[in-house]
């Protein structure tokens, strides 16, 4: 009997340190905002892989491809000699007005996250105007447990959140509501 509490003990130190063990959980972040332009304006203006103008922290967007899948697409954030993000579309539908794409490289110190990818979708709204869905899912920039503050999940998810407010909000100021 006392070998078989030995047992169950040890067992349960095992299942405890396991569940300690299993690091960063996939974060995911809905942000949508509706305007009153119709979705073909809306998507004349974000619908080019190529061009994030629209975006007000992005400065410039060089790219390959066009919106060919594999196409890719540099970011330049904020000014000519600025950080930046680089992508990939792995997904575009034109008729249904929509792109996702991946983050292949981005310093985290930019951006705190890891394998990011992220869709943007335009749809009709009932009695006029478009609804616009900016949608992700990624890690944490630090992918081990205990990350400092900076790279943990609070930090990636208010990054990121920050990311698709500002470009909603213009997109708002554009179309108007």
């Amino acid at each position: 009997m006392r070998y078989l509490g030995h047992l169950l003990l040890t067992f349960l130190l095992l299942l405890t340190n396991t569940a300690l063990g299993h690091g960063p959980t996939r974060q995911k972040l809905v942000l949508s905002v509706d305007v009153a332009a119709a979705p073909d304006a809306v998507w004349a203006v974000i619908g080019n892989f190529q061009d994030m103008s629209w975006h007000p922290a992005v400065f410039s967007t060089t790219g390959q491809g066009g919106n060919a899948l594999d196409a890719t697409r540099l970011l330049t954030l904020k000014e000519a000699e600025g950080p930046t993000i680089s992508e990939v579309l792995y997904k575009y539908d034109g008729a249904k007005m929509s792109y996702s794409y991946r983050i292949t490289e981005v310093d985290v110190s930019v951006l705190p996250v890891t394998n990011y990818s992220g869709r943007l979708t335009v749809t009709p709204k009932a009695g006029g105007g478009s609804h616009i869905e900016w949608k992700g899912a990624f890690y944490r920039g630090y992918p081990n447990n205990d990350p400092p503050a900076n790279l943990n999940d609070e930090a990636a998810l208010a990054a990121v959140g920050a990311v698709y407010k500002a470009g909603l909000d213009a997109l708002e100021k554009k179309f108007g509501k």
